[in-house]
């Protein structure tokens, strides 16, 4: 039987959940496809011993009353449903470097980061001021991000690149290291990432920082319930494989089952390179076919999930950025085989308001999908199951003990809590994320050239968009604010900042 709705939506990752619920909202017949056995995307999380792991969401920023993601969940109606434990407002983050016993706080509350950081930085009070006010102004410059109305963003904002502004900021080497500390969250790369990459990253969870109770996948239950709420509905094991098309005019997907699924819009939720791969290179002009094909996609990573003996090791309220040392802060992505990892951020579940002990600990890395390119022709998930090999187990489980060595020396004695070691590679990101290469947030964004690297939601298909990490922004925020713009662009932008704006003053 042919389903027929208005808007079809590929991929069930935040950012096609999101806009099927705005969608939906506003009276529209929405279906959303999703290859795998979890929906979600980034959100999906795990289960290894009776212990939840996250995939993706390690922690949420903006989500204090009247800030932005509050304002934005709200508005989708998850926000009063979700668990959450506040990070240790002193310090969410902890900045470390192996060959320095001092560990830096990024502190929640614009004031409380500068006094916390003054304390191991007393002569750069007018630095740390000018770098939080560049932070709030550079995403003032983004309408969006502030639920206001207007094109927003001069040029020149996208032209300023992350670590020259540092750079020119101040002569302090450890200050720079410590302000740009967190890059893992977007994977900056010194001569190309901008600095509203870096400023939109960190300024939600300078606001507030705050981490799911077990885990960031019941922001997915939530989303999913509010969209069947609204008539929307959802499919798993529906993976799309082509498009089908009617005198020139996308009219249907086709999935891998042999279902087809009609509708009037759609909107692509996968990679954008896949999503133009599928539907032909002859669909559309040569030039922006070529530019999509050729960006380059972020690194990808390598991550340990470790479980630990029961009461063994405490939990903390914050996560670590560590580098072994403070000059490989831009540049931990470039490794030899000896010196792997430079840098890893690691993070704690909780799965209580009030956790006493760590019941698991994620460690995360960078590490080249090279490494695994004699495996790339492997594919495993949990809805089709495939083994990638002896020799792939055997050089996981070497990196695996290579990481965790490492791990042992910012926390000794780690190793005697351990109970069990889970890993995910490049590839596991790639199958479960559909990101190309495993890649960790999608396309390399350039400073030397804002343009080229910027996707638009509308695509010169009449009734195709696109929404996701690659468009707009990555991240819990970005990717949420990236859904608005991909519906405004369908609803139209005023119309639906001013509907927003409203229902939210309705709700108080």
């Amino acid at each position: 039987m042919d389903k027929k709705y208005d808007i079809v939506i590929i991929g069930s990752g935040l950012g096609g959940l999101v806009s099927a619920i705005i969608l939906a909202k506003e009276g529209k017949r929405v279906c959303v496809l999703e290859k795998n056995n979890q929906y979600g995307g980034n959100l999906q999380t795990f289960v290894r011993e009776k212990t939840i792991f996250d995939t993706g969401i390690h922690y949420i920023g903006g989500l204090d009353k009247g800030q932005n993601l509050y304002k934005y969940f709200s508005y989708i109606g998850i926000m009063d449903q979700l668990k959450l434990k506040k990070m240790d407002e002193n310090g969410f983050d902890i900045i470390s470097f192996e060959d320095d016993k001092t560990e830096y706080p990024h502190a929640q509350g614009y004031e409380n980061f500068i006094q916390q950081l003054l304390v191991h930085f007393p002569e750069e009070e007018a630095t740390i001021r000018a770098y939080c006010d560049k932070l709030i102004y550079t995403c003032d410059s983004f309408p969006l991000y502030n639920l206001k109305q207007g094109e927003g963003y001069q040029s020149e904002i996208l032209s300023i690149n992350a670590k020259a502004y540092l750079d020119e900021l101040t002569d302090n080497e450890k200050l720079k290291a410590v302000l740009a500390g967190s890059n893992f969250l977007y994977a900056g790369i010194a001569d190309k990432t901008p600095f509203y990459v870096h400023a939109l990253s960190v300024n939600s969870y300078i606001q507030s920082s705050w981490r799911c109770i077990n885990g960031g996948s019941q922001i997915t239950k939530q989303l999913i319930k509010q969209l069947r709420k609204y008539g929307g509905e959802v499919y798993k094991h529906r993976e799309v494989v082509g498009f089908g098309f009617e005198s020139e005019k996308l009219v249907s997907v086709k999935t891998k089952n042999g279902e087809e699924f009609f509708g009037d819009l759609f909107i692509s939720n996968i990679e954008p390179k896949t999503t133009l791969k599928m539907i032909g290179e002859d669909k559309f002009r040569k030039s922006y076919y070529s530019r999509i094909q050729s960006l380059d996609v972020l690194p990808s990573a390598f991550s340990l999930y470790i479980v630990f003996k029961p009461e063994s090791f405490p939990y903390l309220n914050h996560n670590y950025y560590h580098f072994k040392e403070s000059a490989k802060v831009w540049n931990a992505n470039e490794y030899t085989e000896s010196s792997w990892p430079e840098a890893y951020m690691a993070s704690m579940n909780v799965s209580e308001e009030n956790q006493v002990w760590a019941e698991s600990l994620t460690a995360i890395t960078y590490l080249k999908f090279e490494e695994f390119a004699k495996w790339e022709t492997t594919h495993n998930t949990v809805s089709e199951k495939s083994d990638r090999g002896a020799s792939y187990e055997k050089y996981k489980n070497k990196k695996a003990e290579a990481f965790i060595a490492e791990i042992e020396k910012k926390f000794p004695g780690i190793r005697e809590c351990i109970q069990s070691v889970h890993t995910s590679t490049p590839l596991s990101y790639r199958d479960y994320i559909g990101g190309h290469n495993g890649n960790l947030y999608g396309y390399i964004k350039d400073s030397n050239n804002p343009m080229k690297t910027f996707i638009s939601p509308k695509t010169k298909i009449d009734n195709l968009f696109l929404t996701g990490q690659s468009i707009n922004m990555h991240g819990v925020l970005g990717v949420t604010i990236g859904a608005v713009v991909t519906c405004s662009e369908i609803l139209g932008k005023d119309y639906l900042v001013d509907k927003i704006n409203k229902e939210l003053e309705a709700i108080g």
